[in-house]
């Protein structure tokens, strides 16, 4: 049976990608701290609520994303070669921006320390990414990109099911909206090997927690900011169905 021309450079970026993908890629982005030990424990209680563990730790995931998947956006505006793949850059650029700003903004109500550098793990992810070009680019980002946000997106749905702190359900309800918006553009350009991606979902690896963990931040330096992008004109709080194939 003859192989398609598309099928085929997919199943050749997926064979480069198993080995980086199987070492890599169960994105739990932890906090500066330690893995949350018992997610459920209040760690604070502040005007807007309880603060566990749980908590803390999702406002670093979430800020720790931003800082690998904002500029993997760039590059898919600046090397993608297809309209789709830059559009689904403009929607990571933009999406993690709002995301980061409102981090940036409850972390010091919450007493909650932020990184500037993304997990090890996270920045092994985008040099993966950085070393490719033209469709294997695409290929290679689209389907990193899949796996990581299919990973966290139950998470969102458990921390806001269960948090009391009214700054950490707003947070999990942008994110949510946003992380489906970026699933939404990353199938539509037809890129997503769903087998493939589904079985990295759902057989991660096991990797140490120095991996997981991203760095804490030098003492008095600066807090980094993810520019916003209004220029871009897209909104990612409200996606359009897919209309690309689910097999």
């Amino acid at each position: 049976m003859r192989m398609s021309r598309n099928m085929a450079g997919t199943v050749f970026v997926f064979g480069a990608l198993s080995l980086t993908l199987t070492a890599l890629a169960y994105p739990t982005m932890l906090g500066v701290q330690n893995s949350a030990t018992d997610p459920d424990r209040v760690v604070a209680n502040t005007p807007h609520g309880p603060l566990t563990e749980g908590d803390r730790d999702f406002v670093v995931k979430v800020r720790s994303a931003g800082l690998w998947e904002y500029p993997l956006g760039e590059m898919a505006l600046e090397r993608g070669t297809t309209a789709a793949m830059k559009e689904a850059g403009k929607h990571l650029i933009v999406g993690h921006a709002g995301l980061d700003e409102t981090c940036r903004k409850i972390a010091p109500e919450l007493n909650i320390t932020l990184p500037n550098q993304a997990t090890p793990q996270q920045q092994q992810f985008v040099a993966t990414v950085s070393a490719s070009r033209g469709k294997e680019f695409d290929s290679t980002a689209v389907n990193i990109m899949r796996v990581t946000h299919g990973q966290i997106f139950p998470a969102i749905a458990k921390v806001r099911a269960s948090t009391r702190n009214r700054l950490v359900r707003q947070l999990a309800d942008q994110a949510n909206d946003t992380v489906l918006d970026h699933i939404t553009v990353l199938e539509k350009t037809g890129l997503v090997n769903h087998d493939q991606v589904n079985f990295q979902q759902t057989t991660p690896p096991k990797l140490s927690r120095d991996q997981l963990t991203p760095p804490p931040p030098q003492p008095g330096a600066p807090l980094v900011a993810l520019s916003p992008r209004p220029d871009l004109n897209v909104r990612t709080d409200a996606p359009a169905p897919s209309s690309s194939p689910s097999g």
